[in-house]
């Protein structure tokens, strides 16, 4: 009976430790540094000053924090990924600009987050739940939506904002100061130099619209009514030769075309200062 217990006290002990934040032997943590509950950080990865890591967080070996940074709880950043490092931007000046992350994301091989530039609000932000594949870039001053994957390699510019679960593929290119929009596609090896509208699918270089990404529509788990009220818009807006503040007048003359879903899309083509991808 004593052997039996102390093999429950053994294993309880060693559970014990599995909980417990753990930092390999040859990480370098700088002392301003401030690591969350349950974290492990891998080896040779380097967490500099003013860098905050949040609970349950999953650094890999040679990944690289750079403050001014704050991690949220749940991420994962693998093998030589680089985060808060200084804005590609000939006119930084070293100011103390600053990288936000929510939570459970994912950053996998070499990808790299820079912090921002001094030309918006000094903030990169992350939401929470994206996919960064690798060697995928979000350049400074860019605003990352939730749920959002970016495919490997793909290059976005500072100031790109990319809206809640869109899709960029592989190996795309998105030129500074363009907006995609929320459940928009981005087909592999675009280019693209204007926004994308919220739910549309767009490819090609330069990028044209090919039209609805309707099977992300419906794995989003929007209804029938909600895709034919978007399907009912977008031929307004791109397909019926009409002005685009005509179209939106037609929109909002039609009291079948309402809801969150319409309301951003109409929202997000009135803001479009770069022009709409057609």
């Amino acid at each position: 009976m004593i052997d039996r217990g102390l093999a429950v006290i053994d294993r309880f002990r060693h559970h014990a430790r599995m909980q417990e934040t753990r930092i390999h032997p040859t990480a370098c943590i700088d002392d301003g540094a401030e690591i969350g509950e349950r974290s492990r950080i891998g080896a040779y990865a380097v967490v500099g000053p003013n860098v905050a890591v949040g609970d349950d967080c999953i650094i890999g070996p040679h990944a690289v924090l750079e403050g001014p940074l704050r991690l949220g709880p749940g991420n994962h950043v693998a093998a030589h990924a680089t985060l808060g490092l200084p804005p590609q931007d000939t006119g930084y000046r070293g100011e103390p600009t600053a990288l936000e992350i929510g939570a459970g994301n994912t950053f996998r091989e070499f990808v790299t987050v820079h912090r921002a530039s001094t030309k918006e609000d000094g903030l990169t932000r992350v939401g929470n739940n994206n996919l960064f594949m690798a060697y995928s870039h979000v350049g400074h001053d860019g605003r990352i939506g939730n749920g959002v994957t970016i495919s490997n390699a793909s290059q976005l510019a500072g100031h790109v904002h990319v809206e809640d679960q869109a899709y960029i593929s592989a190996v795309c290119g998105i030129h500074q100061f363009v907006h995609i929009g929320r459940l928009a596609m981005v087909g592999g090896g675009a280019v693209v130099t204007r926004d994308v509208a919220p739910y549309t699918l767009v490819a090609g270089n330069r990028a044209r619209l090919r039209g609805l990404n309707t099977r992300g529509l419906g794995r989003a788990g929007l209804n029938v009514d909600q895709r034919r009220g978007i399907r009912r818009a977008y031929d307004l807006v791109f397909r019926r030769g009409q002005s685009l503040g005509t179209a939106l007048e037609a929109i909002s003359a039609d009291p079948q075309l309402s809801g969150p879903e319409i309301d951003g899309f109409t929202a997000f083509i009135r803001a479009s200062r770069r022009g709409l991808t057609r």
